[in-house]
């Protein structure tokens, strides 16, 4: 395993356990967050860097019982807090690395990623796997319940240019993995930005 992939478990696993406590009102920014990808009933989505599976139930709901929900990711004791809170009857859970992911080319027509741009060791390759996996016109969700600002704030520290979601230098970042930006949103209540699946 990488140093990278070393950090980010050593990361989460300090903070699982009581990961649900410390944001209880995300709920409904996940829920706004996932019907902006506009799911359909039966549609193939995955929730990369899923965590404790709070995307999970709001994904379920758009893809109905016949959809497919998978949820991935690198950390142990994410899923394990997932299973506790009983996410994993919404969605297969998936302990992978999002750079490679065991799923079939063009298999899902979307992908959720709450959070995770800022956790991915080299995102140009990461932003290129999760569209080897969903198929041309299929969308991508990058998205967090608190904006640029006010997650700098809430950490302490102050918005840099070189920050990977700032618009100028994701849109770039996306169109050359594969995506498409078709929408950004960046308030204080959210960031959300949809792609889409070029090719």
């Amino acid at each position: 395993m990488s140093d990278d992939h070393t950090r980010v478990q050593e990361f989460f696993t300090e903070r699982a356990a009581g990961w649900d406590r410390r944001f209880p009102d995300d709920g409904p920014a996940y829920a706004a967050a996932v019907a902006g990808l506009g799911l359909r009933e039966g549609a193939r989505v995955l929730d990369a860097g899923c965590g404790t599976g709070r995307a999970l139930p709001p994904l379920r709901a758009a893809v109905g019982p016949s959809g497919t929900v998978l949820g991935a990711d690198l950390t142990p004791a994410m899923l394990r807090e997932a299973v506790r809170a009983g996410r994993d009857r919404d969605g297969t859970l998936l302990l992978t690395d999002v750079s490679a992911l065991p799923l079939r080319p063009g298999s899902l027509d979307a992908v959720f990623a709450a959070g995770l741009i800022a956790h991915l060791p080299h995102p140009a390759g990461n932003l290129r796997e999760l569209a080897r996996v969903v198929r041309p016109g299929g969308v991508l969700a990058l998205f967090h319940p608190l904006g640029r600002a006010a997650l700098a704030a809430r950490q302490g520290r102050s918005i840099t240019p070189d920050d990977l979601r700032a618009e100028p230098n994701l849109r770039p970042l996306l169109a050359g993995s594969g995506w498409h930006m078709t929408s950004y949103v960046d308030e204080d209540a959210r960031f959300l930005t949809l792609a889409v699946r070029t090719g």
